[in-house]
């Protein structure tokens, strides 16, 4: 089996890397030479775990290829997986520019009869349009299917979720094509849902947004949770327990991030203008959402006052643990506004480091351990629930800052166990610990 895979992106590469090892013979293809050539010696440019060792393997093994000329990658494909990226315009709606791109490309150098599988995140009706574009291209002697299959990757566990994933969701108007598609994932022993294409479109921005609205939901909680004194574990856990509910995604917080959930629920609402229907719940995550982000730059504000000439640490760059990915963090919205106050800031994040330079230059101190970036600093904001954040030693905040006040967006600590440690400690949700020696000056 000769699988192409477009797009070495997040996505494709985990993609091309997992279909290797079950053993097809894959080539991963990107316009992108410089990455192709870092791939080709074994290097992995995103982390994700476990990902560059299993890339490592195939390509030893000689089932996994990487290559940016077009046409040897589609000359021999028996199926061609497209998964570039879909990002927002400044409309929120999906920006498509990267996939018809990729598929002229494709088009032009087709000379077999081939499966074309959509993994793009597209709006409904956007595998019709490619189909039809196709034919505009291809030679009438070639026949291609269009085929959508979008992905439910979780960054920071993407070959877990593609060996072990809840469903394979298969898209197609054609009966014959979703079964050829379908067949190629009987290695991977998985419930495969097959449906119509426009529904299998719909299912991946659906599925994002009642993720998106589980969060928005909790949080609104939480914020209930401030006003009157009850605790959103507690809360939480009680609500988890009803099967009906279940407990993933109710973990309170300062919002959702990264490249999935805030591009696709706003582009699922730009859908829903496109088809004059009024989506109310919609809309109100998108909107709880973008307040969640604001919470703790605004309970700092409300505590300390003015933040201009602060020394603060900021714990956390990537949207969430065990990644490097920065879209739409909750944590580089906070630190442009620290910067806009003047405050002085020190960051520590122990993979997106780098991808925080590339935003922020030297406005920060970029630290290497939680010991350094806190090291003399009166505030703390902690973003990201890294383990290294998680199991920190409380009494090291007492150790290298000056009087400190923490605000954890992310809940990692015990109130008791804060409290003990002597710290003001405010978090999302929870009773606010308030240190002796800070509560004639806190005004508690």
């Amino acid at each position: 089996m000769e699988v192409t895979v477009v797009g070495t992106g997040y996505v494709g590469l985990v993609t091309g890397v997992c279909f290797a090892e079950v053993g097809y013979n894959v080539t991963c293809f990107d316009i992108d030479e410089n990455k192709i050539n870092t791939l080709s010696e074994g290097k992995c440019p995103i982390y994700e775990p476990g990902l560059e060792e299993m890339l490592q393997k195939n390509l030893k093994e000689g089932r996994l290829h990487f290559s940016a000329d077009s046409k040897s990658a589609c000359a021999r494909a028996d199926f061609i997986f497209v998964a570039v990226g879909t990002p927002e315009n400044e409309d929120g709606s999906a920006n498509l520019d990267y996939l018809d791109a990729a598929i002229a490309e494709i088009g032009a150098n087709l000379v077999n009869d081939t499966m074309l599988v959509i993994k793009s995140t597209v709006p409904v009706g956007t595998n019709e349009r490619i189909f039809q574009k196709l034919q505009q291209i291809i030679s009438s002697r070639l026949n291609v299917k269009v085929v959508s299959n979008p992905e439910f990757l979780r960054e920071g566990s993407g070959i877990l979720d593609t060996f072990h994933a809840d469903r394979i969701v298969i898209g197609a108007d054609d009966r014959e094509a979703g079964g050829a598609v379908a067949k190629i994932y009987e290695p991977f022993g998985l419930p495969i849902l097959q449906t119509d294409i426009r529904s299998a479109e719909l299912i991946k921005y659906a599925s994002n947004a009642f993720l998106a609205t589980k969060i928005s939901f909790i949080n609104e909680v939480a914020n209930l949770c401030e006003h009157t004194g009850a605790n959103i574990e507690d809360v939480a856990k009680g609500m988890g327990m009803d099967q009906r509910i279940g407990s993933q995604f109710l973990k309170a917080g300062i919002g959702y991030g990264g490249s999935c959930f805030p591009k696709d629920t706003k582009a699922l609402e730009k859908l829903t203008d496109y088809y004059q229907y009024d989506f109310k719940i919609l809309r109100s995550v998108i909107e709880v959402n973008s307040r969640q982000k604001q919470q703790l730059f605004h309970k700092a504000k409300e505590m300390l006052g003015s933040l201009k000439g602060k020394r603060t640490a900021v714990l956390g760059l990537a949207f969430k643990p065990h990644t490097d990915d920065i879209r739409e963090a909750p944590a580089i919205e906070l630190i442009a506004q620290l910067l806009e106050e003047n405050a002085d800031v020190s960051v520590f994040d122990p993979a997106a480091s780098e991808k925080g330079k590339v935003l922020f230059g030297s406005q920060l101190y970029y630290a290497d351990n939680v010991d350094a970036a806190i090291k003399g600093a009166e505030v703390v904001f902690i973003m990201t629930e890294w383990p290294q954040i998680v199991q920190y030693e409380l009494q090291k905040f007492n150790l290298f800052m000056r009087d400190p006040v923490i605000f954890d967006g992310r809940n990692c600590y015990d109130l008791d166990m804060a409290e003990k440690a002597g710290l003001t400690y405010i978090s999302v949700g929870r009773k606010a610990i308030i240190a002796s020696h800070h509560s004639e000056s806190l005004g508690r």
